[in-house]
């Protein structure tokens, strides 16, 4: 089974690095903007199956509006990512969420808050009580590496059974 999906946000929230750390299993804290877009395949053990994840990485935009629609082509999953030590990169997750569910309406779509490791367990509370305007699917660290593979095997877990199920 092949899955393609797509890591999309603002810039600075980490989408490379989570690219880099499930593909490679590597970190950075070079900080180096995406120009464009990056693709690589990883493959992943299910129960019964291989399922090879094709990663797209692609360039930040303050606004998903400003991504070309043909990036959301044949992608079964949205991976949308906000960096939760800096509140500015989920300013606009309620529109891009709602512009992303018009614009890719058979993808999964799942809210990532980046950069766990950067926030205490008393800061994670509170940004998850006053500050986010939506509820986030996972927080994981792409320097860390936590959550971010068992995130890409949920992720293959659903669309798996979903295409079983249609």
């Amino acid at each position: 089974m092949n899955i393609e999906v797509l890591l999309t946000g603002s810039f600075g929230v980490g989408k490379s690095s989570i690219f880099n750390r499930f593909i490679h299993d590597e970190f950075s804290n070079k900080y180096y903007g995406t120009m464009g877009v990056r693709v690589n395949e990883k493959e992943i053990k299910l129960k019964n199956t291989t399922v090879t994840i094709k990663l797209w990485d692609i360039a930040g935009e303050i606004s998903q509006n400003k991504v070309p629609k043909t990036y959301f082509n044949k992608k079964a999953v949205i991976i949308y990512v906000i960096d939760i030590s800096r509140p500015f990169t989920f300013k606009n997750i309620v529109e891009d969420i709602k512009y992303l569910n018009e614009n890719a309406p058979q993808c999964l779509i799942k809210i990532i808050g980046n950069k766990k490791d950067l926030l205490t367990d008393e800061q994670l509370v509170e940004l998850k009580e006053k500050q986010l305007p939506v509820a986030l699917d996972w927080f994981a660290s792409a320097k860390s590496g936590e959550n971010i593979i068992a995130l890409f095997d949920e992720c293959a877990e659903e669309i798996a059974h979903n295409s079983i199920s249609s």
